[in-house]
């Protein structure tokens, strides 16, 4: 694949509402901007959209910082607040109003809605705005009376057509729009203005964002020109998807990126799984963080939706715990989980935390499963796995644990080699295969028949504990009899 000649001064930027928790599809946006300038050498802003005072939340401000730190993701230049900056916004309403491209409208809904049931063809099914505060006589107008500024459409233009780097052109007729509205009654500017505003004070180059803004470019680029503000290029993603095909519901994923964190996922998976769900790179599933900045941008995003599948995630996570070393998953977990490994597990050492984590990371999707295990491990089997107990457990088998407890209390080392040496000595003296003697031993020290190797565990577990789980396990078959 030939080479694209990168991107020049790229500076692009994430811009949340703090009016909720940060969830998916969001970060996948920011996800894309952020590889976007990484890929190029360019700058990764985040401006604070908090415009919705009675929404906005400084917790959901913090917990959006929060969940881009543990994903690795980085900002280039200080946040900007879009709040502090309402008085820049007023001043940029105040040049439309002065330049004839924006004006002040008195109108209440009830007059705008009698003037068009007045006009001929009238069509209830349009609600734009007539226009016609534009041409009111000032000497007609209650100054008193609270106005909205609406923007005045350029009459000399008839489509919206912009280049978007994923869609290609997409051409919008002017038609579609009525004047739109810039500014409240209480004179706080609207979206489209602020966004506008704001895009060219931090010089934004590319716009990266879900699809579900494309509707709000055409004005913006009105604004962008009206202004006389450098255009920036536009890109516009497919949004995720749930499993049936419709939009991404709190029931197919999680409702918060954190949430994330605390089921047990590595934020390299996360990422690595979100920035596939709609971008591709051959057949490659796998990549680490600086083969995504190598290779990414927007050409091989696709333009449909992609499907959120937890299981390809969950896939893949168990991909990442199985290259990551044992000690490294410690950490995450004590940190990420908050775990306390010396007092949840206290009769275990450091040694035997690490090789356990090493054999259960090859048998886990998620570090909250791993640390399930672990626990069911440390605390010793309250039941035993009935359908295994059954298969497994014969007329023979309490005989074959007496011998069992009775060779491995005279172990000396309780060494991984040495205990597969004499178990299967004694197996070949009785006259049984390993497995009939294997799986008895799995249910005495996890309750279950499917675990780690049994010569690992009874190592890490220790000679006094298996052989005390062994017992305990034999008493119960002898009970049952």
């Amino acid at each position: 694949m030939k080479n694209k000649q990168k991107e020049k001064n790229v500076r692009v930027r994430f811009a949340p509402s703090p009016t909720g928790y940060l969830h998916i599809g969001n970060l996948r946006a920011a996800i894309f901007n952020w590889l976007f300038a990484k890929h190029h050498g360019g700058k990764f802003l985040i401006r604070v959209e908090d415009t919705d005072l009675q929404r906005s939340k400084q917790e959901y401000k913090d917990y959006m910082l929060a969940s881009l730190a543990w994903m690795g993701i980085d900002y280039d230049e200080p946040i900007v607040t879009q709040s502090e900056r309402v008085d820049v916004h007023k001043k940029m309403i105040d040049r439309l109003i002065q330049e004839g491209k924006a004006y002040r409208c008195f109108c209440t809904d009830q007059e705008t809605e009698q003037r068009k049931k007045e006009a001929s063809g009238y069509d209830d099914l349009f609600s734009g705005y007539d226009g016609f505060c534009y041409s009111r006589r000032s000497e007609d107008i209650d100054v008193k009376r609270p106005f909205v500024v609406r923007f005045r459409l350029p009459r000399d233009k008839k489509a919206v057509v912009f280049e978007d780097l994923i869609r290609g052109t997409i051409q919008v007729d002017i038609d579609q729009f009525d004047d739109f509205i810039i500014a409240r009654s209480d004179g706080t500017p609207m979206y489209n203005l602020a966004v506008v505003v704001d895009d060219d004070f931090m010089k934004v180059t590319h716009i990266i964002r879900g699809e579900d803004h494309i509707s709000n470019t055409p004005k913006q680029i009105m604004l962008c020109e009206a202004f006389g503000f450098t255009l920036p290029k536009f890109a516009h993603v497919p949004l995720i998807l749930g499993p049936s095909g419709d939009k991404l519901s709190k029931r197919d994923a999680a409702v918060s990126v954190l949430d994330y964190r605390d089921q047990g996922f590595l934020p390299e998976a996360l990422l690595n799984y979100l920035v596939r769900l709609g971008w591709s790179h051959g057949d490659q599933e796998v990549f680490s963080k600086k083969e995504l900045i190598s290779y990414f941008d927007l050409d091989h995003v696709g333009k449909t939706g992609a499907i959120f599948d937890i299981d390809k995630l969950l896939w893949l996570n168990g991909v990442y715990m199985r290259d990551m070393p044992a000690e490294n998953l410690k950490e995450i977990i004590a940190k990420d989980l908050a775990v306390d490994f010396q007092k949840r597990f206290s009769f275990w050492n450091e040694q035997q935390m690490v090789k356990l984590i090493g054999l259960y990371k090859e048998r886990t999707k998620t570090l909250q499963e791993l640390l399930e295990c672990l626990d069911l491990l440390y605390k010793g089997p309250e039941e035993y796995e009935l359908a295994a107990f059954e298969r497994w457990v014969t007329e023979k088998t309490s005989t074959h644990l007496e011998q069992l407890i009775s060779t491995l209390a005279q172990q000396d080392q309780f060494e991984h080699d040495l205990l597969a040496t004499t178990i299967k000595n004694l197996c070949k003296d009785i006259g049984i295969k390993l497995v009939a003697l294997a799986q008895p031993i799995r249910l005495s020290l996890t309750g279950s028949s499917a675990s780690p190797g049994i010569f690992e565990l009874l190592e890490i577990v220790g000679k006094q504990e298996s052989l005390r789980r062994l017992e305990r396990f034999l008493n119960f078959i002898q009970r049952k009899k």
